[in-house]
């Protein structure tokens, strides 16, 4: 039996021990040593050859991820360690760090009770560290922090051990703010990580080795010891002493909870049932013999095996050959195999438990941010809501007409395994639009879909997603049916900054089917300043946008209402400008006239009228354009600062922040997306490979008005629409 049959037998043999099971991700700012840090962690599991570990990059098996030395998918492995001679189960996740592949990060989250994040010692916490923290505070999971590269502060930058300690004081202080932002109220305090008690490590997960208070006070070594091994460059002696694996799953083991102390406070977050049904307590006790409830975090696509779901088992038990729902769907799935996560193989076991990571093949109507139960009746997990949002686009078309019909086919698939990939097929001309995070997302899955698909493609240039909305209150304009018989008087208006934001970080939850819960939704408008009245008219959200009745006894309404809403949703789908979404627009009803027949206000009377009377509305508050901006943080040495701050500035971006840092100057400037095509060439070119940079999307600001109709033009003229936007007049008729 080789290692990886022995581990998996292990590995099955302890998952009804809830005590000692930990399910961790590691998560960071990329090329901050988080795939090292999983080969370290491997290694001391005898998982891969401790030779190895550092440069196998063992959860990078992805071709690309190889090729181009980034995390693009985040991959599993269970392992074994042993801690005052009791073995744990220790549940791993990689992440990506990389801003394009964030969407799996916060999917990987909801998977977690525990996260390692890891901060490099000399570049500290980055855009992205303060993202991931966020992500994984939101879905209540504990963090640790790892300070890593600590060799790299010794050796390259020549730092005192006064300096050293400086340094990590001033680090530890800027993720503890982090924390104590994101975290839940009643976690605030104590979660902050602290060096004494060993949730601040401190190593080099390149070289094997890693350091706390705890394992200083075991061992007696101390900071003086480590800065003497590094400056010697005898760092092998200090992995001797001080194994990576051992130190930081130690405190894995004493700082992150087990699933069954975890769901305790995560499942009211993650789940909305009534928490004393039969599957609600099965969840909040992570009852393997109650009902089965598997929040699906990722889906792989497996040319042997085919759709692979993975997914943290909350309640109940999963074998193979057991009939499965998937929330939503009406039909049951037999589950083919069931396995556990060894990297870039599963190995198939009997059944996996409550509490732990499983593979499961056969159920192919599962998607990322899916609910697979044993009983349909079963409330779905809440869906996943991400921090960013798909910007960038390129029209795909397949080379050969023959491979028409396996595009769809593989572009539907693709959108199933990663929802950060937005697909929108059209079945007459071929063409398939495919929204991604950036330019590095889009070229990942154009590679996918030729080298492992087998479908050959053309793509077009990258293009923008814009949004629309309007600049101030417009209407009431009234939309007539196409019989004449049915008028809409609309007026729409711009949210506000609150409600937007209150919608943007989960406080007000965007429910696209029914709203369930309109007495708490009121609650929370009323504490934004809305009419206690008013606030409960509210009728239908789509996306970041609102609907609103403010009508009082119209006659047939209640019965119209659907269609009023179905014709809502398609006004925001397409808005009047540049046929774009809409976003963070309310609209609310002010008046209505209907015929008395319900033959003559069907659906080819009331939805024309009713986007009609939005789309004038619209135009009478002045439509505008939004576009999608970055943040751009830029290192580079000062002599070559004016080239790296004119490469943001003729991008149409604005500095934001200049901060010197030892010989360099860290940039910080806002651009728009449209303008960051090429970015990576021009920067590297311009500072002579010298800058370190990375970016994060920062959302979507109004294009200037003397580009507004140029670009409007372009948008309209790329969708064969006419170049001119229609007036108020065009919906009035």
């Amino acid at each position: 039996m080789g290692r990886k049959e022995e581990m998996a037998k292990k590995v099955q043999a302890m998952m009804g021990d809830l005590d000692h099971i930990r399910n961790i991700g590691i998560c960071a700012h990329i090329d901050h040593g988080k795939t090292t840090l999983s080969d370290s962690l491997l290694a001391g599991a005898g998982l891969i050859s401790q030779e190895l570990a550092g440069r196998q990059l063992a959860l990078d098996f992805d071709e690309q991820e190889q090729a181009r030395g980034i995390t693009i998918n985040a991959a599993a492995a269970s392992m074994v360690h042993t801690y005052n001679k009791q073995d744990y189960l220790i549940n791993l996740i990689d992440t990506p760090g990389h801003v394009d592949f964030g969407g799996d990060v916060t999917r990987a989250m909801r998977a977690l009770d525990g996260a390692i994040v890891v901060v490099c010692a000399v570049e500290g916490p980055m855009p992205q560290t303060e993202t991931v923290v966020r992500q994984a505070l939101k879905e209540r999971v504990r963090p640790i922090l790892f300070i890593n590269k600590v060799d790299r502060l010794i050796n390259e930058l020549k730092v005192t051990p006064e300096q050293m300690q400086e340094r990590f004081i001033k680090l530890i202080a800027e993720v503890n703010r982090l924390i104590g932002n994101a975290a839940p109220p009643e976690f605030k305090k104590e979660w902050v990580v602290k060096v004494d008690d060993g949730t601040v490590l401190f190593g080099s997960a390149f070289h094997k080795w890693a350091i706390s208070v705890p394992m200083m006070k075991k061992t007696g070594i101390t900071f003086k010891d480590i800065y003497n091994y590094c400056a010697q460059e005898d760092q092998k002696t200090l992995a001797g002493k001080a194994p990576t694996q051992e130190v930081i799953l130690d405190s894995v083991v004493l700082h992150h909870p087990s699933p069954k102390v975890a769901q305790k406070y995560r499942i009211p977050a993650i789940w909305r049932g009534p928490a004393d049904s039969a599957a609600g307590k099965a969840m909040l006790e992570c009852d393997a013999k109650g009902p089965l409830s598997v929040m699906v975090t990722k889906i792989i696509l497996d040319p042997h095996g085919g759709e692979v779901a993975v997914g943290r088992i909350y309640s109940g038990s999963v074998r193979r050959g057991d009939q499965v729902y998937v929330s939503g769907m009406p039909k049951s799935a037999s589950v083919q195999t069931v396995a556990i996560n060894l990297g870039a193989d599963r190995l198939p076991v009997e059944f996996v438990n409550a509490g732990s990571i499983v593979a499961i093949s056969g159920v192919r109507t599962a998607i990322s941010g899916s609910t697979i139960t044993s009983d349909p009746e079963i409330e779905a997990f809440e869906k996943i809501t991400h921090h960013s949002e798909p910007v960038v686009t390129v029209a795909v078309e397949a080379k050969h007409t023959r491979d028409l019909p396996k595009l769809v086919e593989v572009m539907r698939a693709v959108a199933k395994a990663d929802p950060s990939i937005v697909v929108e097929i059209n079945q007459e001309t071929g063409e398939h639009l495919m929204s991604g995070m950036g330019e590095l997302h889009l070229d990942i899955t154009q590679y996918r879909i030729i080298n492992e698909h087998k479908v050959e493609i053309k793509a077009s240039e990258p293009i923008v997603v814009y949004r629309e909305n309007v600049r101030h209150a417009g209407g009431p304009f009234e939309g007539k049916s196409p019989n004449k018989h049915n008028r809409f008087f609309i007026l729409v208006e711009p949210m506000s900054k609150e409600l937007v934001d209150a919608i943007r970080s989960g406080q007000i939850e965007v429910e696209e089917k029914k709203i369930r819960d309109p007495k708490s939704l009121g609650e929370k408008l009323v504490a934004l300043g809305w009419d206690r009245k008013e606030s409960r008219n509210v009728k239908a959200f789509h996306g970041r946008n609102m609907f609103v009745d403010d009508t009082k006894g119209i006659q047939n309404l209640h019965e119209t209402m659907e269609l009023v809403i179905d014709a809502f949703r398609e006004a925001i789908d397409q808005g009047p400008l540049a046929n774009e979404r809409v976003d963070g627009l309310l609209v609310r009803l002010k008046d209505a006239k209907l015929h008395e027949d319900s033959i003559h206000r069907g659906p080819g009377q009331v939805i024309p009228a009713v986007r009609s009377s939005i789309y004038g509305a619209m135009c009478l508050g002045e439509r505008i354009l939004l576009e999608p901006k970055q943040r751009v943080f830029i290192t580079v040495p000062q002599n070559v600062m004016g080239e790296a701050t004119r490469e943001i500035q003729q991008r149409r971006g604005t500095i934001d922040d200049m901060q010197p840092e030892g010989d360099s100057i860290a940039i910080s400037g806002t651009t728009p997306v449209a303008e960051m095509f090429g970015f990576a060439s021009a920067i590297r070119g311009a500072t002579q490979g010298r800058a370190l940079w990375s970016t994060e999307n920062s959302g979507f600001e109004e294009v200037p008005k003397e580009l507004l109709d140029k670009t409007v033009r372009g948008v309209r003229e790329r969708k064969g629409l006419k170049p001119e936007p229609y007036d108020a007049n065009y919906y009035a008729d």
